[in-house]
C-alpha cells in the first residue's frame, strides 16, 4: 500500500533547500516510529538533502530519471510504473516521502496519508502540491506534545482515501 508521509507549515511548504526548514524533534520521531522496516520511495534531491544516506531499517528507493545515477545501499529506479510494481509485489508499505514533484506523482495512488501540521509559518522554496481534501477522510488529529525541543503547535493527522 502507499502512503504518503510528510510535514508542513501552515502554508504548505515542506522544505528549503532540500531540508527541513525547522526542526521537530518529536515529529522526526513520529516518522522514524511510522517508517521503520518499511519501503520509503524518496527523489534523488530529497535523498541527497538526507546526507545521501539511507535512513537505517528501511529499503530506500531513490526515484530519478538519470539513468546513470548510483547510490549505495538503495534501489535506484526511474519511473512510477516501476514504483508501482515494486509496491504490489511489497509485504509491507511503500511510504512517499518527498520531494514536491514525487508526491504530485505519486498522491493520486496513495491510500492514506499521514500529514505533521506545523501552525506556523516558515522560509523555504518547496510547497506541497494542491491536495482534493474533498477525497480524504480525517481519520485521526492529535496535537503533538510542546516544549523547549519542540516550540510549535503541531498535529499529527491521519486520512484515509474517501470512498467514491
Amino acid at each position: 500500500m502507499l502512503i504518503a508521509i510528510w510535514a508542513q507549515d501552515k502554508n504548505g511548504l515542506i522544505g528549503k533547500n532540500n531540508q527541513l526548514p525547522w526542526y521537530l524533534p518529536n515529529d522526526l520521531r513520529f516518522f522514524k516510529e511510522t517508517t521503520i522496516n518499511h519501503t520509503l520511495v524518496m527523489g534523488r534531491k530529497t535523498f541527497e538533502g538526507m546526507g545521501g544516506r539511507p535512513l537505517p531499517n528501511r529499503q530506500t528507493i531513490v526515484l530519478t530519471r538519470d539513468e546513470t545515477y548510483k547510490a549505495e545501499n538503495v534501489i535506484v529506479m526511474h519511473s512510477l510504473e516501476e514504483i508501482l510494481v515494486y509496491d504490489q509485489k511489497n509485504t509491507g508499505t511503500t511510504f512517499i516521502a518527498g520531494g514536491s514533484a514525487i508526491y504530485t506523482e505519486f498522491l493520486p495512488y496513495c491510500k492514506k496519508i499521514h500529514r505533521t501540521f506545523i501552525e506556523a509559518s516558515f522560509e523555504g522554496d518547496a510547497y506541497f502540491p494542491k491536495v482534493f481534501w474533498n477525497e480524504w477522510e480525517l481519520t485521526e488529529r492529535k496535537q503533538g506534545q510542546r516544549d523547549e525541543k519542540n516550540p510549535y503547535r503541531y498535529y499529527f493527522e491521519t486520512y484515509i482515501r474517501a470512498e467514491s
